[in-house]
């Protein structure tokens, strides 16, 4: 990490430089939109097997010095201080753990391996180098709605919790033309399915309240059974294409049922993330499909109960030069996020300038353990109980 002015420019590779990538790019070049912060990302080198994808950072971000065809050379690079890699489900057990024995601070995409085994190599690794900074991509909770229900929980406004219902739904897979991918294939996105490839996003802030789901029953569904394979012909859908699972949350002092769902076939959602909290003397949702409103329902024993919409302001984890009266959208929630990744590595972890992080690897090992289960419930068909223990 090299100083430059009054800010700390922190040097970061891109493994696969597919279309996170290039968000993570687009986000580092609008660092200016951000205020009072004291770091910035640079991105000095990139790799990717595709040299198409690698030669759109080398004409459109002039930070790059070096584009690599193999990671293992990028890790060896000494002006590389952080790493951000985005790649298929399969190869995140080995590359995490070079990354991690590297040295370099890591932002790596969800679910963390492809499976519990693959998690818990990361995390062994992760446990021999607590000197790294990693965590994981996780971008929604930073808007400002669910910021602000985050807010209330950490109040405790929401009194006894009646029910939760978490969510993240896309509607692209709909089209049984859209042609087969590698989410598509249990060998490069593993079993989970959709819950892999969306879950982390549905259950970042429940297991950041504490939220840890005691039993969950699953219902896994495979809507389209085959897709296109780009020669002519078919090729079978082996992932799940939705998932809702039905938990059982026991805390300190209560208990509530909680819905997590995943789906990539969601008539009418483009991209949805929501959280919904009943609680018995407050209730309030949030939606990024209205991404500027948040409903909340206050309660108090002998009076009228009515939904309240207000508009969230502008108001976000890091200060921006934009007014209170605009919208906040996908790209000012990965901007944020960065942010967060960037404060713990330039300022500590026990030092960041606000207190909302990334989420982090327990988090994705809590996911994973979620996900078994759900695998569990799935073939068995019976609830299945979740051990947070060793």
């Amino acid at each position: 990490m090299a100083g430059e002015g009054s800010k700390k420019v922190i040097r970061f590779g891109v493994i696969g430089c597919g279309l996170m990538g290039k968000e993570f790019a687009s986000a580092a070049a609008r660092w200016c939109h951000l205020t009072g912060v004291d770091f910035e990302p640079r991105i000095t080198a990139v790799c990717d097997a595709n040299p198409a994808a690698a030669a759109w950072f080398e004409s459109a971000v002039p930070s790059v010095e070096r584009s690599y065809a193999d990671y293992r050379e990028l890790l060896a690079d000494p002006n590389v201080d952080a790493v951000y890699c985005a790649v298929p489900h399969h190869l995140h057990a080995q590359l995490y753990i070079d990354i991690i024995r590297a040295g370099k601070h890591l932002l790596g995409e969800k679910p963390f391996g492809i499976d519990a085994a693959a998690n818990a190599a990361i995390m062994e690794a992760l446990s021999e180098h607590p000197e790294v900074v990693v965590r994981c991509s996780s971008e929604f909770p930073f808007f400002p709605g669910a910021m602000q229900l985050t807010e209330w929980v950490r109040e405790g406004r929401f009194g006894r919790i009646i029910e939760v219902e978490a969510g993240f739904w896309h509607s692209s897979d709909l089209d049984p033309n859209k042609p087969i991918n590698w989410k598509r294939r249990i060998a490069t996105n593993g079993e989970y399915g959709c819950m892999g490839d969306l879950g982390m996003h549905v259950l970042h802030l429940p297991l950041r309240y504490g939220w840890k789901p005691k039993s969950v029953r699953a219902l896994l569904s495979k809507i389209v059974e085959e897709r296109p394979d780009g020669k002519g012909g078919l090729a079978p859908c082996e992932t799940w294409d939705n998932a809702i699972l039905a938990c059982d949350v026991e805390t300190a002092d209560q208990a509530f049922p909680m819905v997590l769902s995943t789906k990539r076939i969601a008539p009418g959602h483009a991209n949805t993330w929501f959280l919904r909290i009943q609680g018995t003397e407050l209730s309030a949702e949030f939606t990024t499909k209205y991404p500027k409103q948040v409903a909340s329902l206050p309660y108090t024993p002998g009076a009228s109960q009515a939904w309240h919409v207000a508009d969230a302001p502008y108001k976000s984890a890091y200060g921006t030069i934009t007014g209170g009266i605009f919208e906040f959208g996908f790209s000012d929630s990965i901007l944020q996020m960065w942010a967060a990744f960037c404060d713990e590595v330039a300022n500590g972890p026990d030092r960041l300038t606000q207190p909302f992080r990334c989420a982090t690897p327990e988090e994705a090992a809590g996911s994973h353990r979620v996900f078994t289960a759900a695998l569990a419930s799935q073939r068995t068909g019976e609830t299945i109980a979740i051990n947070w223990g060793e």
